[in-house]
C-alpha cells in the first residue's frame, strides 16, 4: 500500500480545523498541555549536559569588614540585667535573713525593711507568705512584692516595695483572688501524706480527701500499699501565684481493690433563691447521687492516728487484760476534739478514770464519750452540731500520755465506733435535681479519668 503525504497532511489539517470549530476549549487545552510537555522535554534534554564535576572551578577570596565593636559594647552596657527570685517567709525571718535568701545584698534595702511600718506589720515574723524580689546586676534591690490570703473572703493582700530616685516606698493593696483547677494522682506506699507530698498535693487537700471518704474508708487502719487516688481541686491564686488550696471538686480512691468516688455538687437553681444559702450549701455525693454526709463522723478528730482499737488489751495502768470498749487516738495535748454527730451534752466534767470527759446524747439511744480531755469547751444541756469543737486532747484521769479515748454506746451497750460510723445510711439526692446532677457527674468521670493519667507519686 502506498501513502500520499500531501493527502495525509491535508486530512490532518482538515480534522484540526473541524475540531477547533466543534470543540474550541478542548483543542486549546490540548495545545497548552503539549506546550507544557514540550517544556518538560526540553528540561529533560538540558539535564543531559556535562556533569558539574567536569566544569572549570575557581576560588574567589574577599575581605569582610566586621562591624565596629565599640557601639555594640556601649549598647550592651546600657542594658540593665535583672534577676528574679521567689521564696516563702519564715517566722524567724529578719530583714537581713530574708533578703539574703532572695539574693539581695543591699544595706539600704535592709534598713528600709527594718524601719517601714507596713513591712514590720505584714511581713516580718509571718510564715508562709509568698515573696518575690527583683535584683540588679550589683545584687541591689529593685523591687519586692509579697502576697498572702489571710481570710477566706475571696481576696488577697499584696505588699509592694519599689525603688525610686527618692528611695524606697511601700504600698499595701487588697485584690480579688482568682480560681484555677488542678489535678493529680498518687499511689500509697507508706501513708496518705507521704503519697500526697510526693504528688505535690497540699496537706489541706489530703485532709479533705480523708474527710470526704471517712464514712467509707478507715484512713487510720485500712490503707494498703498500692492503694491509688486521683483528685481534682481548686487553687486560689493572686497575680498568678498559688496562695492557698481551695475545695476538692472531685476525687477517687481505690482501697483494697474497691473504688470510691465523690464529687462536690450544689444545685444552682435553689442556691440562687432567697434563703437557699442556709438550706443548700452544697455537699459531696457519690457519682450515683448518694450523699456522703452520714449521721455520724468516723472520727472525733480530723485525720489522726489510732493507737488502740476496739478489742482486748493489756491495760498499762491496771496491769491486767481488759476489754477496751472504745478507740484511742494518739495526738498532742491541745488537739481539737469534735462531736461526731448532732446531739445534746449529757455530761461535761470529771469522772473517775476518764478524767475530764464529755458525753453527748444522740437521738435517744446513742451516746458518744470523749475522755482524758485537757479542756472542756461545752456544758451539760448544751446542744451541739456534728463537727463542733467540744474540748481538747489531754492526759487527765487514767492515762499514760496525751490521747483521746472515744466510745460509742447504743442503749448503754458499747459498740465499735469505727464500724458503726461506716454503717450509717446515706441520704439520696432529691429527684428534682437528679437530671442536672447526672450531667455534672458525666463531666466529673472524664475529669477523674484525666487526673488518673497524671504522673503518679510513689513514696518508698
Amino acid at each position: 500500500m502506498s501513502f500520499q503525504p500531501t493527502s495525509i497532511v491535508r486530512a490532518a489539517a482538515y480534522g484540526v480545523v473541524r475540531a477547533l470549530h466543534q470543540h474550541p476549549k478542548r483543542v486549546l487545552s490540548g495545545v497548552a498541555a503539549l506546550l507544557l510537555g514540550g517544556a518538560g522535554a526540553s528540561f529533560a534534554v538540558a539535564n543531559l549536559g556535562p556533569d558539574a564535576a567536569d566544569l572549570p572551578q575557581r576560588t574567589v577570596v574577599e575581605t569582610v569588614e566586621s562591624l565596629p565593636l565599640a557601639p555594640q559594647l556601649d549598647a550592651l552596657a546600657t542594658q540593665a540585667m535583672r534577676l528574679y527570685r521567689t521564696d516563702l517567709t519564715r517566722s524567724t525571718d529578719t530583714a537581713d535573713t530574708l533578703l539574703k535568701r532572695l539574693g539581695v545584698m543591699d544595706a539600704s534595702a535592709a534598713a528600709f525593711l527594718r524601719s517601714d511600718r507596713l513591712v514590720q506589720q505584714s511581713l516580718m515574723g509571718r510564715a508562709g507568705r509568698n515573696v518575690s524580689a527583683e535584683v540588679d546586676e550589683h545584687s541591689a534591690l529593685v523591687s519586692l512584692s509579697a502576697r498572702w490570703s489571710p481570710e477566706d473572703d475571696g481576696n488577697f493582700k499584696r505588699l509592694t516595695i519599689s525603688k525610686s530616685a527618692q528611695g524606697y516606698t511601700s504600698k499595701l493593696e487588697t485584690l480579688p483572688l482568682s480560681v484555677s483547677s488542678r489535678m493529680a494522682s498518687g499511689t500509697i506506699q507508706s501513708s496518705l501524706f507521704a503519697a500526697t507530698d510526693d504528688a505535690r498535693i497540699p496537706d489541706a487537700i489530703a485532709v479533705q480527701m480523708a474527710e470526704i471518704f471517712s464514712g467509707d474508708i478507715d484512713f487510720h487502719r485500712a490503707l494498703r500499699k498500692g492503694d491509688r487516688f486521683s483528685v481534682v481541686y481548686q487553687t486560689l491564686e493572686g497575680d498568678g501565684e498559688p496562695l492557698r488550696p481551695g475545695r476538692v471538686l472531685s476525687t477517687e480512691f481505690v482501697n483494697a481493690g474497691k473504688t470510691f468516688q465523690a464529687m462536690w455538687f450544689q444545685d444552682p437553681v435553689s442556691a440562687g433563691q432567697p434563703g437557699a444559702a442556709a438550706q443548700n450549701k452544697g455537699s459531696y455525693y457519690t457519682l450515683g447521687g448518694e450523699s456522703l454526709r452520714r449521721a455520724f463522723l468516723a472520727s472525733p478528730m480530723a485525720f489522726s492516728r489510732v493507737t488502740s482499737g476496739f478489742s482486748m488489751r493489756f491495760h498499762p495502768i491496771l496491769q491486767t487484760w481488759r476489754a477496751h470498749l472504745g478507740v484511742d487516738y494518739g495526738a498532742a495535748t491541745g488537739t481539737p476534739v469534735r462531736t461526731v454527730g448532732d446531739g445534746v451534752v449529757d455530761f461535761a466534767g470529771v469522772q473517775n478514770g476518764f478524767g475530764n470527759v464529755v458525753m453527748v446524747k444522740h437521738n435517744g439511744s446513742n451516746t458518744t464519750v470523749y475522755a482524758h480531755l485537757s479542756k472542756i469547751n461545752v456544758r451539760a444541756g448544751q446542744r451541739v452540731q456534728q463537727g463542733e469543737n467540744i474540748g481538747l486532747v489531754g492526759a487527765t484521769g487514767w492515762a499514760t500520755g496525751p490521747h483521746l479515748h472515744f466510745e460509742f454506746r447504743v442503749n448503754g451497750v458499747h459498740k465499735d465506733p469505727l464500724t458503726l460510723a461506716r454503717s450509717n445510711a446515706s441520704v439520696p439526692l432529691a429527684a428534682s435535681v437528679k437530671p442536672l446532677f447526672d450531667r455534672a457527674a458525666q463531666s466529673v468521670r472524664a475529669q477523674l479519668s484525666a487526673a488518673a493519667q497524671v504522673q503518679v507519686g510513689n513514696v518508698q
